[in-house]
């Protein structure tokens, strides 16, 4: 029987490049994978995912099929054999509430990548709503500068000093975000590589 998925993980945790291969997987089985993400979601091109080794893949919009009726969403999905969303915590709640619903009546997979909270460590919305309905969740591991496993999403600014305030929604990559274990999270502790290619990377934009 179909599922609904979440997997998640801090940054650096290969979903993008997760949700890259599995679609790949279903394509060379003769499959049809429908891969979406958030229009809010820009940084590497309007209708690109791109992991931070370097995949990339097209794709369309969340926002072009996931509207009006459950009838008229699962009509646009027919010709699909599953459903891939990256970034899925920039969803709308609406949204994520439908996909329990589309699942069922349509018998395809939907498969959800993204974070769980944000760099406040305060869950996302979408996020959260997907852990209380998703059939199947799993954490998607990533490390620490330490070594240990990171679960914090820490956000930067241009000195690479960890942001304790701010809106929740901020698009960035790896010159803005890092993966932190709880200590290092709690501490403001990047380590000091992180932090001189964070510096690197704005001397370089600026120029």
């Amino acid at each position: 029987m179909a599922k609904l998925w979440f997997r998640y993980g801090a940054m650096g945790s290969s979903k993008t490049a997760n949700a890259i291969m599995v679609a790949f997987n279903y394509e060379e089985k003769g499959l049809k994978p429908l891969v979406l993400k958030p229009k809010i979601d820009d940084r590497d091109g309007a209708d690109i995912i791109k992991s931070r080794m370097g995949l990339t893949r097209k794709c369309g919009f969340v926002e072009d099929f996931f509207y009006g009726t459950v009838d008229e969403i699962c009509e646009r999905l027919k010709a699909y054999d599953c459903v891939i969303i990256d970034e899925v915590q920039f969803c709308e709640v609406k949204t994520i509430e439908l996909l329990p619903r589309i699942v069922v009546k349509t018998g395809i997979p939907i498969i959800c990548y993204g974070l769980r909270t944000d760099f406040l460590l305060n869950p996302f919305p979408a996020s959260e709503k997907l852990c209380g309905i998703a059939d199947r969740i799993e954490e998607l591991k990533t490390v620490c500068w330490c070594g240990q496993g990171a679960n914090c999403n820490a956000r930067l600014d241009a000195e690479g000093n960890v942001v304790r305030s701010g809106a929740q929604v901020m698009i960035g990559g790896s010159e803005s975000y890092t993966s932190l274990c709880m200590k290092h999270y709690m501490a403001g502790d990047i380590g000091e590589k992180m932090r001189e290619a964070i510096r690197a990377s704005h001397s370089a934009s600026s120029l």
